[in-house]
């Protein structure tokens, strides 16, 4: 697939919907967003059915919006993310070369050293995904790299973290570096066994989280 430029419309109408700039349910009008972004209807018109076969937007009507979080959707992205996540650091253990380990050893330094009271969730959650990239580089897998690419665009947009506790961070700081080792000793099995299990909590944390915003937002009465 060819590289977009930066100022294509796709990517720009795509970064607003990851940074939330464009919130679930936004709706999306061509004319608006092509004098938006100062260009003619029809790459918007492209661009969005791009978003749409990707998850990102969805019909509403005779409308187009962004794409609301549906809990069934998140279960669903967290199995497949960790079935990617696993066959990456599995292949990752077999395939690493010396410069992979060391920016993987870098990313998990550069975590270690944060400053977890200082730092913000977005800055938490950008240094814990960096580490995740350096693994998946690690496979030298195109394929692998393509589909967890695609599947993190819908990550990112899901509100706050699960790095949010000092004791969740120290315990991923501990996974990760386990993880790090297995990698290092070319163990695709145990690699692919801590990098599976790390993903579950992860996924068990999110669903709490969700299911904690939910009672927020829709208290029980009496």
């Amino acid at each position: 697939m060819a590289s977009q430029p930066e100022t294509s419309p796709y990517l720009m109408i795509r970064n607003a919907i990851i940074s939330q700039e464009l919130p679930p349910r936004a709706q999306l009008v061509e004319s608006a967003l092509a004098k938006k972004y100062n260009v003619s209807r029809t790459p918007i018109r492209e661009a969005l059915r791009r978003l749409e076969t990707e998850g990102l937007v969805e019909r509403y009507g005779s409308r187009m919006q962004v794409r609301e979080y549906r809990p069934e959707e998140m279960l669903d992205l967290y199995e497949v993310r960790t079935f990617l996540e696993e066959a990456a650091a599995k292949t990752a253990a077999l395939r690493h070369t010396d410069m992979d380990l060391m920016l993987i050893d870098r990313a998990h330094q550069a975590m270690v050293t944060l400053d977890f009271d200082a730092a913000t969730p977005a800055e938490l959650a950008a240094a814990n995904r960096t580490f995740h990239e350096r693994i998946w580089a690690a496979s030298h897998s195109a394929a692998l790299l393509d589909l967890l690419d695609r599947i993190l665009v819908h990550f990112i947009r899901y509100p706050g973290t699960t790095l949010s506790t000092k004791e969740r961070w120290d315990r991923v700081l501990k996974e990760h570096e386990e993880l790090l080792v297995a990698i290092r000793a070319r163990n695709a099995e145990e690699a692919g066994r801590i990098a599976s299990a790390h993903m579950d909590e992860a996924k068990n944390i999110r669903i709490q989280m969700y299911i904690d915003a939910q009672e927020i937002s829709h208290p029980r009465l009496g």
